[in-house]
């Protein structure tokens, strides 16, 4: 049996599609992995009273608070999760970090690069008192892109010369789709483009070990307009679309596309790396298996890595080689790395400055299209 170990106190902010599955994670992290903090299920936040409580009720939260001040104020509280639309990441996440609270935060990291420098400067200042914070980047915490980024660190694929990455989903593509926060420009800071390419530019660098350099780069919104929940209709302020070709820091070519709009596509996040040894590529529908290629012939082509066998990465805490893990592994494997952090008292990763780094990457993606601009180069 395990000693007894310390808990940590979680207060989370937020309680819909992403406060389940971090509800998940926080629950069940330590039933699997050996953390060296067992989570303590704190607080919920969210500004609906009855909704709240329900959700606290549902996914095993202790208590409830309608303002996110008052839970960071609380001394049960150790880490503050951070599940709300883009434009209050900063905020709360500034205010945790100031109060000495952990934190871990949505991605993409903030609605804009100048919030996104102020939640990384807070962050930076915070580490120096052994506070530490994550962007939750959860796409890395696949077994099969963890497996990949070990080949490619490992010199397996020889130079990197080519990257493509796609994320496509159909689930707006029916018009009388209601509006929603994410189709709100003041709230989501962008569409297809934050929503999904911030994974997929995430998912590129965490592979390959690189960074953008520079990108060019067009966005387009198919539907303009969508019904209102008061009745009539409410303007799109997002994007729908956003395609991008981009220049990484060790001189490969790459090329991206995010959309909402591919009709039969649920979730294929797509990743392709093409070295100078071999190639691998990744689908997350097929969320378990690496394809790879190396060798020539007549009859060469791509073979399967199931990646399911105990040393693979995270793998080994979970069941039977060939028995699939799914999405909500991911966001497990995350805070188990968080805690692990924590724990030994260095900066989890990806920390604030990735997630800086991902929101110049979008910025720059929407400077180039809307000034039509053939580059822009991207700070480092």
């Amino acid at each position: 049996m395990s000693p007894a170990r310390e808990t940590i106190g979680i207060g989370m902010v937020g309680h819909a599609f992403m406060g389940a599955v971090h509800s998940h994670a926080w629950r069940s992290v330590h039933r699997f992995f050996d953390p060296p903090l067992v989570p303590r299920l704190a607080v919920l936040a969210g500004r609906d009273e009855t909704r709240a409580k329900a959700a606290a009720q549902r996914f095993g939260w202790a208590d409830v608070e309608t303002d996110w001040r008052k839970l960071i104020a609380r001394d049960d509280v150790d880490l503050v999760d951070i599940c709300t639309p883009g434009d209050s990441h900063a905020e709360i996440a500034i205010a945790a970090l100031e109060a000495g609270k952990h934190v871990l935060c949505e991605k993409p990291l903030a609605n804009s690069v100048a919030e996104a420098e102020a939640m990384a400067e807070a962050a930076r200042r915070a580490r120096e008192l052994g506070v530490r914070a994550m962007v939750a980047f959860n796409y890395r915490r696949v077994p099969a892109l963890a497996h990949a980024r070990n080949l490619v660190a490992g010199g397996a694929l020889g130079e990197i010369r080519h990257v493509r990455s796609v994320y496509l989903q159909d689930w707006l593509s029916d018009p009388r789709l209601p509006m929603t926060w994410r189709l709100r420009r003041e709230s989501a800071g962008s569409g297809a483009l934050g929503d999904l390419g911030a994974h997929i530019v995430d998912a590129a660098q965490f592979v390959t070990g690189e960074h953008l350099t520079g990108v060019s780069a067009l966005t387009d919104t198919f539907v303009h307009e969508r019904p209102s929940e008061n009745g009539g209709t409410d303007a799109v302020t997002v994007d729908d679309t956003a395609l991008f070709l981009a220049r990484l820091s060790g001189g490969a070519v790459a090329s991206f596309e995010a959309t909402r709009f591919a009709l039969g596509r649920k979730n294929a996040m797509r990743l392709e790396v093409n070295g100078s040894k071999a190639s691998l590529a990744f689908d997350f529908e097929s969320m378990n298996e690496l394809q790879w290629y190396e060798g020539g012939g007549t009859e060469a082509g791509f073979r399967r890595i199931l990646v399911t066998e105990p040393e693979h990465p995270y793998v080994g805490v979970w069941w039977p080689p060939g028995h699939l893990l799914g999405y909500e592994h991911t966001f497990t494997h995350e805070v188990a790395d968080l805690l692990d952090a924590i724990g030994a008292g260095t900066d989890p990763e990806p920390g604030f400055d990735a997630g800086l780094r991902v929101q110049r990457v979008l910025h720059a993606v929407e400077e180039s299209a809307s000034t039509q601009s053939a580059w822009i180069a991207i700070a480092d």
